[in-house]
């Protein structure tokens, strides 16, 4: 990968010193560190968006769901998943309960 963007920022004096010496202690270059650290914050940013766009999708297709009538009450969840419940420890060899 090539090495010709320079990066300029202003921080605290203190900061810079701190990242310095703990880039120091670690033995590696303070440009390595950072390098590092973008990358890191850009693939936490995309997994993010990604996520977020998961989310929308799924939110959006509740929605239409809902618009459609394909909606059921509480009380028909909770038949349907007990039946569930009672077929598997019917399976299993279990007491019904």
């Amino acid at each position: 990968m090539s090495k010709e963007a320079v990066f300029t920022m202003k921080l605290e004096p203190e900061l810079r010193d701190a990242f310095m010496a703990e880039a120091e202690a670690s033995h590696r270059p303070a440009s390595q560190v950072v390098r590092e650290l973008m990358r890191e914050y850009v693939e936490r940013q995309r997994q993010a968006r990604e996520y977020d766009a998961f989310l929308r999708a799924k939110v959006d297709v509740a929605q239409a769901q809902i618009a459609a009538g394909q909606v059921a009450s509480h009380d028909e969840v909770e038949t349907r998943f007990a039946a569930r419940r009672r077929a598997l420890r019917a399976k299993a060899g279990g007491a019904d309960g």
